[in-house]
């Protein structure tokens, strides 16, 4: 029989404050987003108030001051003990569950929804989040769930990639990239099936798989998306034969078997909305510097009420111990808006500074930047980075943008330095632009001339480029050029 014996065992634990949860979530949220938070919350909290509200009522003293007399004689009725109380204190424990700082009511973990998502029932992203509430997901898959819808474009696509989605869950959750794919995995069984695949080809290709098992024609189907998609949609059936051996009654069952599928998931739901976009951050020309302003509705100008500080000195009991409450919620309040502030303004001056060849040349001038080179300036981590460009908006003399654009990707240069892709970019939309119409650019053609300007981009990465700008090929740009001259 062993004998019993101690061990001493010591473990790292993040854990989040009610204070750090706050400014996390006041950092994420937009201008319009943190009006409507922050009203929600001088709506409930007595001891926070707007100064131009304090202003026009113009506080009648005469009025406290009888109050407070009042406040006075109600506590010479309580026990002596309550007069030690500190009411200065910032620690303080409320006596029922529903005056706590950090309520169900305050920080359930579906807030972010109520507040942020589209509220409309028709949305495809609040079709998922509902099939996640109601499926077995464990709470861990199913806040990574969570940050994979809130990662698809209104077609159903992930725009994100696997890396993107492991940084917005830091510094909170950290998880690798294999869980995310198998949360992913499940995410794409939802209804509609094939909702969060990449593109269309795994889209379809996930349809399949969930077909049931002994489906005519499956296993052909399965090959020609995987191998031959692209002879799929050019109709090229005497191709599709001889590659796959297939006859052709085989053949036609397979291609009914996909063309009965949908390759857009998000197709049938209406994620249209009208959207107005309002800067955070104001960008000017001040002399030789660019100077980064915050939208004025970023600072709220909340204060505390004089009115019930007032009280909270004369009360006790139950009356004090909620006021001391509220103040402590007020004043961490005051305290993260100050930090987001801080914060939004450096992580913009800082991008400014990196970017200014963009406000004076465009898009042809951008730098390649990542987050990670603008949390080592401002001094905090990536994520938080992200959260704080993440649905902010910039306004410059050349227009506005969300804090996002200008973070991309590089490619390499002849000379063995970097160029943003979208430079590179820009580039080939004046390649394209200015190219001999009876005779276009093929993408090869484009990275040759490139490669003779310094930049190196193999011609898939053009083609992606290309597309991405929404410019078809160049046999298809050859054919829109001879319909405009017969026209």
């Amino acid at each position: 029989m062993p004998n019993p014996s101690l061990q001493l065992q010591l473990t790292q634990k993040l854990a989040l404050s009610p204070q750090l949860q706050q400014a996390i979530r006041l950092l994420q949220l937009n201008r319009i987003e943190l009006r409507d938070y922050i009203q929600e919350l001088v709506d409930a909290n007595p001891l926070l108030d707007h100064e131009q509200n304090v202003e026009q009522a113009g506080e009648d003293r005469e009025q406290v001051s009888l109050d407070a007399e009042m406040a006075e004689s109600r506590k010479a009725e309580h026990d002596q003990d309550s007069s030690t109380d500190n009411y200065e204190s910032d620690q303080w424990q409320a006596d029922t569950e529903t005056e706590r700082w950090a309520d169900n009511a305050s920080w359930s973990d579906d807030f972010s929804e109520r507040q942020i998502a589209d509220t409309s029932s028709n949305s495809l992203r609040e079709h998922l989040l509902a099939q996640i509430r109601l499926a077995h997901f464990s709470e861990l898959d199913a806040t990574i769930a969570a940050a994979i819808v809130y990662a698809l474009d209104d077609d159903g696509f992930l725009v994100d990639d696997i890396s993107d989605i492991r940084e917005s869950l830091l510094p909170e959750i950290q998880v690798e990239d294999d869980e995310i794919i198998a949360v992913l995995h499940r995410v794409q069984r939802l209804e509609p099936v094939g909702v969060a695949s990449r593109d269309p080809a795994e889209c379809i290709w996930v349809q399949l798989r969930a077909q049931p098992s002994g489906t005519a024609g499956i296993d052909l189907a399965l090959r020609l998306t995987r191998d031959f998609l692209n002879l799929v949609a050019a109709n090229a059936y005497e191709d599709m034969q001889r590659e796959t051996g297939a006859t052709p009654e085989n053949l036609k069952q397979a291609l009914e078997l996909i063309r009965g599928l949908e390759p857009h998931p998000g197709a049938r739901f209406d994620n249209r909305r009208d959207e107005y976009l309002v800067p955070d951050v104001y960008v000017r020309l001040n002399g030789d510097e660019w100077v980064t302003t915050l939208s004025p509705e970023s600072n709220p100008s909340l204060c505390l009420n004089k009115y019930y500080i007032s009280l909270l000195r004369k009360s006790g009991g139950k009356d004090a111990d909620y006021l001391r409450g509220r103040l402590q919620e007020a004043r961490w309040l005051l305290s993260s808006l100050e930090l987001r502030n801080r914060t939004l303004l450096k992580v913009s001056q800082c991008i400014v500074n990196t970017q200014k060849g963009f406000l004076k040349d465009g898009e042809i001038a951008m730098k390649p930047l990542i987050l990670k080179d603008i949390a080592e300036q401002v001094g905090v981590h990536e994520s938080t980075v992200s959260r704080a460009t993440t649905r902010k908006y910039m306004l410059t003399p050349r227009g506005v943008f969300e804090l996002k654009y200008f973070f991309s990707s590089h490619v390499r240069t002849t000379s063995g330095g970097i160029i943003s892709a979208t430079a590179t970019k820009a580039r080939i939309q004046i390649l394209i632009e200015n190219e001999p119409q009876k005779q276009p650019l093929s993408d090869q053609e484009i990275s040759v001339l490139l490669r003779q300007t310094g930049i190196l981009v193999a011609r898939r990465t053009v083609a992606k480029y290309r597309e991405s700008l929404g410019l078809g090929s160049s046999s298809e740009r050859r054919r829109a050029y001879r319909r405009t001259v017969e026209f």
